[in-house]
């Protein structure tokens, strides 16, 4: 009678031992499984990865062409976030983290970012002005202001007290409730209506859906954020200049590149002289959007005084200059 090693080849009757043994720890039958896979279809490149129902998640509010544009773009951006929100969930697990990879999973992150900063012209350069101008305001109140992802990538980055307006940090303490820092966070003055202070339409709604998520999202990352695990490195290892160079570069790609590529779009279609036009949420986006005002710093002991001084600041003059000349 012959026996499996005549049948099969070295090769698969190897991986057929070893499927035994995975089938067997949990005393699963490994025939049955076998059967299963006999009746499976292969697997194809378009079933894989939902091809036919990726190309269907654009659903235009208008018949304006370019309305594709802005739609797709957000959604690239998007998944762009969710790739980082792996790499941050892969570093608050780590117990003993090491140099080498936390630099790794850094430079991961920081690539999504520069991914996204240098692709930004896509919408800003190859969407017709005045087709944005017409098809926003069927937008209304949804803004940019609500990727909830965004949000969570900050939180997950750094202490939560550095996401706060340094005044109201100062006036919590030190010793300042969770709860307390949460509900201080920058971005609540992010969405105020401008002339009246009040919370706009797209914070109300944002707080809403998202309020809860967040805060559990907060305390998940109380010790697991990025700071948090760097300071379980061996001493010599937080102060390596591969490491300072990712945590820096994640500072400004998160905290001054990232938000002015937004401010240097709105500036390109909200600016008109001598009034502008307001952002689709309603929101200040004159005040938001450029670092120098909000100074939202997630490493504030790796810069110097003068840099935390100068942050964000000649990006967004440029950016102004641009504006007066065009």
């Amino acid at each position: 009678m012959p026996t499996p090693e005549d049948e099969f080849s070295p090769a698969v009757y190897e991986q057929l031992r070893l499927l035994q043994q995975k089938y067997a720890a949990d005393n699963q039958d490994l025939a049955a499984y076998l059967e299963g896979l006999y009746h499976a279809d292969y697997v194809n490149y378009w079933d894989y990865i939902s091809l036919d129902t990726l190309l269907s998640l654009q659903r235009p509010l208008t018949r304006i062409p370019d309305e594709r544009i802005f739609i797709m773009y957000h959604q690239i951006t998007e998944l762009y976030f969710k790739l980082c929100l792996c790499e941050y969930e892969q570093i608050g697990e780590l117990q003993a983290p090491t140099l080498q990879e936390l630099v790794l999973r850094l430079g991961r992150i920081n690539r999504y970012f520069e991914n996204l900063i240098d692709s930004f012209d896509v919408m800003v350069d190859g969407m017709d002005k005045q087709q944005f101008l017409q098809f926003r305001m069927s937008l209304m109140p949804a803004s940019g202001f609500q990727s909830v992802q965004y949000r969570m990538i900050e939180i997950a980055s750094t202490d939560l007290s550095n996401l706060l307006d340094k005044e109201k940090r100062r006036l919590l303490g030190e010793a300042a409730a969770h709860d307390e820092l949460m509900g201080c966070i920058y971005w609540k003055a992010g969405a105020t209506v401008e002339d009246t202070g009040a919370k706009a339409l797209t914070l109300i709604q944002f707080e809403q859906k998202y309020t809860q998520q967040l805060t559990a999202h907060a305390a998940h990352y109380q010790h697991r954020n990025v700071w948090s695990v760097v300071q379980r490195l061996p001493l010599e290892d937080q102060q390596h200049p591969r490491l300072l160079r990712q945590l820096k570069q994640l500072d400004i790609n998160v905290n001054v590149n990232w938000p002015l590529m937004h401010f240097k779009s709105a500036v390109r279609y909200l600016e008109r002289h001598p009034t502008a036009v307001a952002a689709t949420g309603g929101t200040n986006w004159k005040k938001y959007l450029p670092p120098k005002f909000q100074r939202r710093i997630f490493y504030p002991q790796l810069w110097t005084a003068q840099e935390l001084e100068d942050w964000g600041k000649g990006w967004v003059e440029s950016v102004l200059g641009e504006a007066e000349r065009a």
